[in-house]
Parts: C-alpha cells; sequence; structure tokens
C-alpha cells in the first residue's frame, strides 16, 4: 500500500466536492433525516462555499491518497480562518474524512501527523477540532491520539441544533 499526502488546490475542486459528499454521507446518513443531510451538503459542499474554502490562504485541503486514488481529505485552518476564535497559538483541523473503503488502515493518523507537522511549522501550541459527539468511533480515535475535550459549541445540520465536543492536542 502507497501512501502519499498532497495539498488540493483550485483545480481539484470537483474531485473535492465528490469525496466530500460521499464521506459525509458514509459518516453520518444513518443518523440524521435525508432533509437535514441535503441541506448541509448543499451549503457546506457547494462547488462556489469549496472555492471560497480553497481560496482562503490560511486554510489547506490535503488529500490522502492510497494506490494513487483519493482515500480522504483534511482541512486545516489557523489564524482568522479557524471557525471559533481558539487563539493565534492554534491551529483547527476543521474536517478530516476517509472513504470507508480505506478507513481502519492508519489513514487518520497518517493525516493527524501530518497536521502536527503543519502546527510545528507555523509555530503554533496546540491543535483542536470539533467532533460530533454522537460520532464514538471518532471521539475515541481522537482520545487515541491525545486530545482531551476542552469545550462544546452548536453545529447546524439542516434545521437541526446538534453538539460538537471541541478536543484539543497540546504539541511541543
Amino acid at each position: 500500500m502507497t501512501i502519499r499526502i498532497e495539498l488540493c488546490t483550485i483545480e481539484h475542486v470537483c474531485e473535492l466536492q465528490e469525496i466530500s459528499y460521499e464521506t459525509f454521507n458514509e459518516t453520518f446518513e444513518a443518523q440524521n433525516s435525508p432533509e437535514n443531510m441535503n441541506a448541509y451538503l448543499e451549503k457546506a459542499f457547494n462547488r462556489e462555499q469549496l472555492e471560497t474554502e480553497l481560496s482562503n490562504a490560511e486554510s489547506q485541503f490535503l488529500f490522502v491518497y492510497v494506490n494513487n486514488k483519493i482515500a480522504g481529505y483534511m482541512k486545516v485552518n489557523i489564524n482568522d480562518a479557524q471557525s471559533e476564535k481558539m487563539g493565534a497559538e492554534s491551529l483547527e483541523i476543521e474536517r478530516i474524512y476517509i472513504r470507508k473503503e480505506f478507513q481502519k488502515h492508519g489513514l487518520g493518523k497518517v493525516l493527524l501527523h501530518k497536521a502536527i507537522e503543519m502546527a510545528t511549522e507555523h509555530h503554533k501550541t496546540s491543535i483542536w477540532l470539533g467532533v460530533w459527539e454522537k460520532n464514538e468511533n471518532a471521539i475515541a480515535f481522537y482520545e487515541k491520539m491525545g486530545f482531551v475535550q476542552t469545550g462544546a459549541h452548536a453545529f447546524c445540520m439542516g434545521d437541526e441544533e446538534q453538539i460538537d465536543l471541541i478536543m484539543t492536542k497540546t504539541i511541543l
């Protein structure tokens, strides 16, 4: 299995949109109404929205490839691109999604280590993320990777308000 990470640019917006829809659906469709899923997908992953996010110099999208196929991606934010005011010393992992067929192969760890490397390059001392309180597999993974819950915030899925746990990892 050959793994590589590459920067996702505006030229990759179609691939980013496709994997965003696919992985978000795989992860959350069983626990949410079709109406709320569709509303969120259309809002968060429409082409114009993704192009805006890809154009932000304080955000980066990274694809993880397995044997030359896009297996997942991660979005990180620094400074004003962070979705919450967490301070200049923090890097946010806003999204980290792996296609179902590639889960349980260590790719989440690979992306997490890349985020730590990026945080270090930007002189950040912590990494944080929001994870849905009902996503027990993800919470367990982040705890295993050294993240601790430091707060919570509301997340709107269509017309339903849900709670994301804020989890933070200190890096040196």
